[in-house]
């Protein structure tokens, strides 16, 4: 609505169409030939998907895989995956999907015409389903607002900045890269949920209470923008920085990822993780994931949330 309100001469379709549906997507490929696509199809839900193997690991991997292949056989000039920090020594399914969905647009760059752009960022503020919309409706229910834990940090930008950082490494990305966002310093939900307390007139301990709840199945206390030895990179945008990402074995992640379709039609959900673990071998099963969570957090130190706070208040 916004796009033809805008741009009423432009030309646009709507098409409602399964990632993982080969056939149906390659017909929308061979009728449009796309220039560029952005993927933005994946299942996000962490503490959802730890008990959806199948299904995500459908999703994000295969789904993904069938996508990039239609653009190289269809010969798109760029496909730019929208990736998230929970790639990173993924404590998750979801993250784990989506590292692998990562390695499965490297690989493909390496072979094809089609430039394939990874851009990789934490959340974004307001979005449906996030925190904010959350906190607003048990601030307007008069409480208590639910946070998972006391140090639990996440780090946040604001959705107009985060689509414009996305559009701009589109354009100078050459194939190949993981773009990762500057998001600042990460934020304490703890933070958060005290600022939309005050931001709505409302007193702390008095008028509304702050419950914990303990961390969801999959969560971590932090998350991450980059691997350690990914050795950042400054780019033209200052904001915009490139990750010195390792590869996978190309044979070795074909092979995989038939092996994980054959796996996903026998509904063999152990031959799932297994094949996803030795894809990602930081990534440990759903039954271990909230022990090793744990083990990881304590070792870490309490991070200050100074930054940021500006386009966290705007959006409040």
């Amino acid at each position: 609505m916004e796009l033809r309100k805008r741009f009423p001469t432009l030309n646009l379709e709507s098409i409602l169409i399964d990632i993982t549906d080969r056939k149906g997507i390659n017909e929308i490929f061979a009728i449009y030939r796309p220039e560029i696509v952005f993927h933005a199809a994946a299942y996000k839900h962490v503490p959802l998907l730890e008990k959806q193997g199948r299904v995500a690991i459908h999703n994000n991997i295969i789904g993904t895989n069938i996508l990039a292949n239609a653009a190289v056989k269809f010969e798109t000039n760029k496909f730019v995956l929208i990736s998230t920090d929970k790639a990173v020594n993924p404590a998750n399914l979801m993250g784990a999907t989506k590292r692998v969905a990562e390695m499965i647009c490297q690989n493909l760059n390496e072979k094809a015409k089609t430039k394939f752009i990874t851009v990789r960022f934490g959340n974004v503020l307001d979005s449906a389903g996030s925190v904010v919309p959350l906190f607003r409706k048990q601030i307007q229910e008069g409480g208590p607002l639910t946070v998972t834990h006391p140090e639990i940090t996440r780090y946040f930008m604001s959705i107009p900045e985060a689509s414009q950082l996305i559009i701009q490494a589109a354009l100078f990305g050459q194939g190949g890269e993981i773009f990762v966002l500057d998001m600042g310093e990460p934020i304490k939900i703890r933070y958060l949920a005290e600022q939309m307390v005050k931001l709505a007139g409302k007193s702390l301990g008095n008028d509304i209470e702050i419950l914990y709840t303990g961390l969801r199945p999959g969560e971590k206390l932090y998350e991450e923008l980059f691997y350690k030895n990914e050795e950042l990179h400054p780019t033209e945008h200052n904001k915009i920085l490139l990750a010195n990402a390792s590869k996978v074995n190309s044979s070795f992640l074909i092979d995989l990822i038939e092996k994980i379709e054959h796996a996903y039609d026998e509904c063999n959900e152990k031959l799932l993780y297994q094949f996803l673990q030795l894809l990602v071998p930081e990534y440990k099963n759903n039954f271990n994931c909230f022990f090793d969570t744990i083990c990881v957090v304590n070792t870490q130190s309490k991070v200050d949330m100074d930054t940021n706070i500006d386009s966290v208040e705007s959006v409040l």
